[in-house]
C-alpha cells in the first residue's frame, strides 16, 4: 500500500559544531518513500488508516513510558504522565490489515540500511519518537512474509545477546525476538557492535507496510534494548563528525542528514530551543499554538516525532484551538478529530518564543470528512497519549513545514525555513 519513492539524503557535515554547516554535494543520496497520507484518492479522510496511526502512536509511547520506568524510574515522567492500557483496534479493522488493500498513494518515510558483514539489506522507518532498531528474523518468523530478514549465521560479525525484545501493538499482537550485536550501515556510515533485535513475530499491522523494521533516533532512556541508539553509537565511534542530524520531509527531495545540516535545503538561521531529554524524547518546552496570528493555547511542551503523522494535543487544549477556527466542529468525539470548512483553512502555527512556524493549508487538511463534504478534517487531534499534563505530540504534519534539526550535543531541537 506504500510504494512511491522520493529521495533521502543521508550525509556527513565537514565540521562539528552546535550548528554544523555542510554542502549537499558532500552527502550520499538514497531512495526514500514518504510518510503515510491519510487522504484517500477521492479526497476524503481515511478514518481507518488514521485510527491505525493513532493506535500505533498510543502504544508506541505507552511502551516508551514502560521502558523509561524500567531504565530510569517514574521520577523521569512528565507531571501527569501515566502508562495507558494497551489500545486495541476493533477486531474487524485489525483483521483487514492482514489482507491486501488498494493502494491509495499512502507512503511513509523509509530508507535502506544494511546489517552484518555481508551487508544484508533492509528498508527502515526512521523514527525520532523511539530509540531501538529492529528488523525481521530469517529464523522462525512465519509472519515476516515479503520482508527482508536478518540471518545471523551469514554474518561473521554477528553476536547473540541475552534477553528478549518485545513491543505490543494495537491488533493485540506483539513484535518480539532475540537480541544481537552486529555492524549496521546507513549510506556509508558504519557502526560496529550495534545492539538490535531480529524479531521472530510481527504484528499484522506491518503486513502491508513497506518498511521491514524501525530505527529509533530518540534518547537511550526509552530504549527497550537498554542500549545506545544507532546515531549515538555512530557519534561515539567517530563515524559522523557532529552530534547532529536533520530532516526535510516533503513531497520531493525528502532528506535525513546525519552529522550536520544541509544548508541547500533551508535559508536563514536555525532557531534552536532547549530539549528536556530526561524523559527520553525530543521535548521542547514553552510552546504556544496560534490561530490566525493570535495565541490560543500557551506554555506547553511539544515532542517532535517523525514516526507519527498527525499532531496530537490534550483534549481541552485542542478544543480551545478549534474554538478559534470559524465553522469548526467535533467530527469524532472518540478519536478527537475536528473538522473545518474546506474552503477557509485556518492559519495555524506553533511558537516557542521566537518565530511562528506555520502549518500550510495543504498539511493541515487531512481530507474531506466524507467524500464530497464541504468540511475537512484538521491535522490536530484531541488525544490524551499519557505523556503528561500539557504535552503535545507534533508529527509529520508539523515537520513537513520546516527544516528540523536534532542536536544531541546541545540537547536542543531547531527549526529553519525551507527553501
Amino acid at each position: 500500500m506504500f510504494c512511491k519513492a522520493t529521495l533521502l539524503t543521508v550525509a556527513l557535515a565537514l565540521a562539528a559544531s552546535a550548528t554544523p554547516v555542510a554542502r549537499e554535494d558532500e552527502g550520499v543520496r538514497i531512495p526514500l518513500s514518504k510518510r503515510v497520507s491519510l487522504t484517500k484518492s477521492d479526497g476524503s479522510f481515511d478514518y481507518d488508516k488514521a485510527l491505525i496511526q493513532t493506535y500505533k502512536t498510543i502504544n508506541k509511547h505507552r511502551q516508551n513510558l514502560i521502558n523509561l520506568e524500567a531504565n530510569v524510574g517514574k521520577e523521569a515522567f512528565n507531571p501527569g504522565a501515566e502508562i495507558k492500557p494497551l489500545a486495541i483496534l476493533p477486531s474487524n479493522l485489525a483483521k483487514r490489515q492482514s489482507e491486501p488493500l488498494t493502494d491509495q498513494g499512502d507512503q511513509e518515510w523509509t530508507g535502506p540500511i544494511t546489517i552484518g558483514s555481508n551487508d544484508q539489506p533492509f528498508v527502515i522507518d526512521f523514527d525520532t519518537g523511539s530509540s531501538d532498531l529492529w528488523v525481521p528474523n530469517a529464523s522462525k518468523c512465519t509472519s515476516c512474509k515479503g520482508k527482508h530478514t536478518y540471518n545471523a549465521a551469514k554474518s561473521s560479525t554477528s553476536k547473540s545477546q541475552s534477553g528478549t525484545f518485545q513491543i505490543q501493538y494495537g491488533d493485540g499482537s506483539t513484535v518480539s525476538g532475540p537480541i544481537f550485536q552486529d555492524s549496521v550501515t546507513v549510506a556509508g556510515i558504519e557502526v560496529t557492535g550495534q545492539v538490535f533485535s531480529a524479531v521472530t513475530k510481527l504484528s499484522s499491522l506491518f503486513t502491508n507496510d513497506p518498511a521491514d523494521g524501525l530505527l529509533g533516533l530518540a534518547f537511550p532512556s526509552i530504549s527497550n534494548l537498554k542500549t545506545s541508539p544507532f546515531f549515538q553509537t555512530a557519534v561515539s565511534q567517530g563515524a559522523v563528525p557532529a552530534n547532529v542530524f536533520a530532516f526535510k520531509l516533503g513531497s520531493s527531495d525528502s532528506s535525513l542528514y546525519l552529522g550536520g545540516t544541509d544548508t541547500s535545503l533551508y535559508s536563514g538561521d536555525i532557531e534552536f530551543h532547549p530539549v528536556d531529554s530526561s524523559g527520553g524524547f525530543w521535548q521542547a518546552t514553552g510552546a504556544s499554538a496560534e490561530v490566525n496570528g493570535e495565541p490560543v493555547v500557551s506554555n506547553f511542551a511539544t515532542i517532535i516525532d517523525s514516526g507519527t503523522t498527525i499532531m496530537y494535543g490534550p483534549p481541552d487544549a485542542v478544543k480551545s484551538l478549534y474554538a478559534a477556527i470559524p465553522g469548526s466542529k467535533l467530527a469524532d468525539s472518540q478519536q478527537g478529530y475536528y473538522s473545518f470548512p474546506c474552503n477557509s483553512a485556518p492559519e495555524v502555527a506553533f511558537n516557542w518564543g521566537g518565530q511562528s512556524w506555520a502549518i500550510t493549508a495543504e498539511n493541515f487538511n487531512l481530507g474531506q470528512a466524507q467524500s464530497g463534504s464541504s468540511d475537512c478534517i484538521g491535522a490536530i487531534a484531541a488525544q490524551d497519549l499519557g505523556l503528561g499534563d500539557g504535552v503535545w505530540l507534533l508529527g509529520d504534519s508539523f515537520m513537513k513545514n520546516v527544516y528540523t534539526v536534532f542536536d544531541f550535543g546541545s540537547n536542543a531541537v531547531g527549526f529553519a525555513e525551507l527553501n
